[in-house]
């Protein structure tokens, strides 16, 4: 019985198919075809890269040579099933991991290096990972056995989805003296493309809303917007915002970051890629801090392949690729953006036809005394703009209070202007009546007569 060939032995035979299957080849022609050969793309088995280099197949091919298929199966390790790890480590290795099974393996490491086992940086993961391994201990087991099922997804289409979190930030030097910061980002599903992501000296509402305004203006409409369930993404003003951008916002169960898994992704690549090479002492405020990560997610993020997209491709590829399916804004949508996102609260018309917000009172047209309307004001000019209905149907301008003009201005008495209308009416109507008997009324002998007539 033939001995059974091995499958990678098989697929780098048939990389070399064009090489292996002809009988004599000039060294100038093996060249032109391995270069051919290293510019087509591959499903290479256990592994994403979908290309190999032209030294690699090179080195198939003189394999192929000298030992034929043979000498194309993978070469076993001579240390394979053994370790540098000293008997120490590994004891406590096994005693940290049978004590709490769901340890990842950079928190092992971590603990072996806290109690002074190794040095700093000395263990490496994938020699503790191949010892978990012989010892049946390297699948991580989750802590609750009755753990909800997780099921990876895509969105269909970029614009599709987007996915939108806060991280803490750094502390950074301002004029007001040190403050926190909070990333604030919003993520295409599809292409992993960030819409927008600024740094905010709050997570409330308004800068979350703020990062979606620009993320818009920028990226387009999303259909669907997926996020926590924080109170500053359960805000009203949040929800009547995506309401009238037509967004549907889908909430996160708490204490499920999973949900978000690919934004949560973009985080570990953010600290290592962008915070830990940032010297903040040179920061000189909120603005230099968000101009390098604008630079950042522009020149670095968005331009470097993902191993979670297809083909090799990057976030900005992608989603070039698919921007036929994004929703964009509508030109009158561009117009009153400023408006999409002014916020909006009920108020009832006081008797003197005043509204109060904001610890001030504010004039409306006197005629909507008693009734609920609705303000629309600036969130961060705190400018009203005007009075609406909830439906938002226009009703007027609105004004602050000016107690000194309202002084010497001159009231609306409907009462009083209807009685002086009747009382016109009356005098009127007696004057028509009096033309009336003068023009009918026929001489007699007792009335005195008129000699010029």
């Amino acid at each position: 019985m033939s001995k059974p060939i091995h499958p990678t032995a098989l697929f780098r035979l048939m990389v070399l198919g064009p090489l292996a299957s002809r009988g004599e080849i000039k060294h100038g022609e093996v060249t032109h075809i391995i270069h051919r050969l290293a510019s087509e793309s591959y499903n290479i088995p256990d592994s994403r890269r979908t290309h190999l280099s032209e030294h690699t197949i090179a080195r198939w091919h003189l394999l192929w040579k000298r030992g034929g298929i043979e000498a194309l199966n993978p070469k076993i390790r001579a240390d394979k099933g053994k370790t540098l790890i000293s008997e120490l480590v590994k004891n406590k290795l096994i005693m940290l991991k049978k004590d709490k099974p769901e340890r990842s393996l950079n928190q092992l490491i971590d603990m072996i290096e806290r109690e002074g086992l190794v040095s700093k940086a000395t263990l490496a993961r994938a020699s503790v990972h191949r010892f978990l391994q012989q010892q049946q201990l390297s699948k991580r087991i989750l802590p609750n056995q009755n753990t909800i099922e997780r099921r990876s997804f895509v969105a269909a289409h970029a614009g599709d989805i987007w996915q939108g979190d806060v991280l803490h930030g750094p502390t950074i030097q301002t004029s007001d003296g040190m403050k926190k910061t909070y990333l604030v980002s919003l993520m295409d599903d599809k292409s992993r493309l960030i819409a927008h992501s600024a740094f905010c000296f709050n997570e409330a509402a308004l800068d979350i809303e703020n990062v979606l305004k620009q993320a818009i203006l920028k990226r387009g409409l999303p259909q669907k917007l997926l996020i926590d369930n924080g109170p500053a993404y359960i805000s009203h003003s949040l929800k009547s915002i995506c309401a009238r951008l037509e967004i549907q916002i889908i909430y996160c169960r708490p204490y499920e970051p999973e949900a978000k898994g690919k934004l949560e992704r973009f985080h570990r690549t953010f600290r290592a890629q962008f915070l830990s090479e940032i010297n903040f002492s040179q920061i000189s405020g909120l603005g230099d801090l968000n101009a390098r990560l604008w630079a950042w997610i522009e020149g670095s993020y968005h331009m470097r392949v993902h191993g979670g997209l297809p083909d090799n491709q990057t976030p900005i590829s992608l989603w070039r690729d698919e921007l036929h399916h994004v929703k964009s804004l509508l030109p009158h949508m561009v117009e009153q953006i400023d408006d999409l996102f002014y916020h909006r609260e009920k108020r009832k018309v006081r008797k003197d036809g005043t509204i109060s917000w904001n610890g001030n009172f504010y004039e409306v047209a006197h005629k909507f005394v008693g009734e609920i309307v609705m303000l629309v004001f600036d969130p961060h000019t705190h400018n009203t703009i005007r009075i609406e209905t909830d439906l938002g149907e226009y009703l007027g301008a609105v004004a602050p209070l000016d107690l000194d003009a309202n002084l010497n201005r001159s009231r609306q008495r409907p009462h009083l202007a209807n009685a002086e209308a009747q009382v016109q009416k009356e005098y009127a109507v007696e004057d028509i009546h009096k033309d009336y008997e003068e023009l009918c009324h026929i001489p007699t002998n007792n009335d005195p007569i008129d000699e010029d007539v």
